[in-house]
């Protein structure tokens, strides 16, 4: 099951009288003409009927390909839609932004199309690959600066930027025309569907996309229950809607970038805990068996935001038996180089990959011993690291094993004990496990 789930019902009645006067919502009317507007820049993407996973949870899916946007994601509508909206004074003065990511896309598309200057703040340590996506498609209409160790850091450039050399800053979530342009993803959805739909999943980050897309549902098929899909280590908005009011996270794991968000923003927020019928968050290793699976199993490449809104399909398949079902699949700008780091999530969080401390008998033949009597015949090891003996009896090395079955752990715990070969179980210590993962 999820680690979190909020029911947004009874909370949202408690409060909603003094909270229609002064919540924003975005106007049918005004995501429309936002429509129109990103008309020659944002594709219609399809509403596509999933076989397998119709299939898997006896009902009919469907995802929407936003990752299929010449951006590789949803992005591009908010931040055109915003870009557009500007003044001619503040298209003169120029834009800044800051982002690691598809916002930092959308925005430099964006300023290439409409010819106007702009400034995108990104952390140091931002890939390269990343970097020379936002190159390409802002060239010579943009630049980059690199500032910092983190997004917190590039952000706080950016703003300083603004007030020095009077630049307009473009949101990525908490400004009315961002949250109107993701609507449009809402309105297509509802254009496309031919039958009622009966559940959305999609997925949070700061709150723009779910906050556009629940607006407008709410306005033209109130009956469609919209969920809220957040990391598990990432969960600002649940966290929020919770308490009932904004917070910061102090922590949060970086993973899921498209959605590791501190802090949601006020309009989305407010818009969020009255729009939506839960929030859930999805453990990492769980999104990251999902990426595996899609591009394995369909051959769909998705970043690990974009595979949030199909991890939770696990976590209501009994609710969605029967139902007609669309999960957004909101991007796939994911670097080759996590590979690695995304299948190790994805066996961690299916008990198959295990971490040892192992203490070796300072003897001939120990290490034989070990993989021969020790280990089961399906074990793998995959990762061993030896450190110079402690004592004259014992030398430690740290081991992962790779396991067929989850069933195959207790028996493997259990020789390792009986023939003094065990010295400590890693994957239950994060003070430790976080130099190995």
């Amino acid at each position: 099951m999820p680690r979190d789930t909020w029911d947004l019902g009874s909370k949202v009645l408690k409060n909603r009288m003094q909270e229609t006067k002064t919540t924003y919502f975005p106007k049918l009317e005004d995501v429309r003409a936002a429509t129109e507007v990103l008309k020659s820049v944002a594709a219609v993407t399809p509403l596509a009927l999933q076989l397998r996973f119709s299939k898997q949870y006896s009902s009919t899916v469907f995802f929407k390909r936003e990752d299929l946007q010449l951006v590789r994601s949803y992005k591009i509508r908010g931040s055109y839609n915003k870009i557009s909206s500007l003044n001619e004074r503040q298209k003169e003065n120029g834009i800044v932004c800051a982002s690691a990511g598809n916002h930092a896309q959308g925005v430099a598309l964006s300023c290439k199309l409409l010819e106007i200057k702009g400034v995108i703040y990104m952390p140091t340590p931002t890939p390269k690959q990343k970097i020379e996506q936002v190159k390409m498609f802002g060239e010579d209409y943009i630049e980059i600066i690199l500032k910092g160790d983190t997004f917190d850091d590039a952000y706080l450039a950016a703003m300083k930027d603004c007030e020095e050399r009077n630049h307009t800053f473009i949101h990525p979530f908490n400004d009315e025309k961002v949250v109107e342009g993701q609507a449009t993803v809402g309105l297509e959805i509802f254009n496309q569907a031919k039958q009622a739909l009966d559940y959305v999943f999609v997925p949070v980050g700061g709150g723009g996309l779910a906050s556009g897309l629940s607006t407008i549902f709410k306005q033209l098929s109130p009956s469609t229950k919209i969920i809220g899909v957040e990391p598990e280590g990432a969960p600002s908005m649940s966290e929020a809607i919770k308490q009932n009011q904004l917070v910061e996270l102090k922590h949060i794991d970086h993973f899921v970038d498209g959605a590791a968000v501190k802090r949601v923003g006020h309009l989305t927020f407010d818009i969020c805990r009255q729009n939506l019928a839960a929030m859930i968050t999805i453990p990492e290793g769980k999104i990251c068996q999902t990426i595996l699976d899609l591009y394995n199993k369909d051959a769909i490449v998705v970043e690990p935001a974009g595979a949030l809104s199909i991890a939770a399909l696990d976590f209501y398949k009994d609710e969605i038996k029967g139902k007609n079902v669309v999960c957004i699949i909101s991007g796939s700008n994911n670097d080759i180089t996590r590979t690695a780091e995304i299948k190790e999530r994805a066996l961690l969080y299916a008990n198959l990959k295990h971490y040892f401390i192992v203490r070796f008998p300072q003897r001939a033949g120990a290490l034989k011993e070990f993989v021969g009597e020790i280990l089961g015949p399906t074990d793998d090891i995959t990762h061993f690291e030896y450190t110079k003996k402690s004592n004259r009896d014992n030398g430690s090395a740290v081991v992962g094993i790779e396991l067929k079955s989850p069933d195959d752990l207790d028996p493997l715990i259990t020789k390792m004990k009986l023939h003094n070969f065990y010295g400590d179980y890693l994957n239950n210590k994060p003070d430790l496990f976080q130099f190995l993962v």
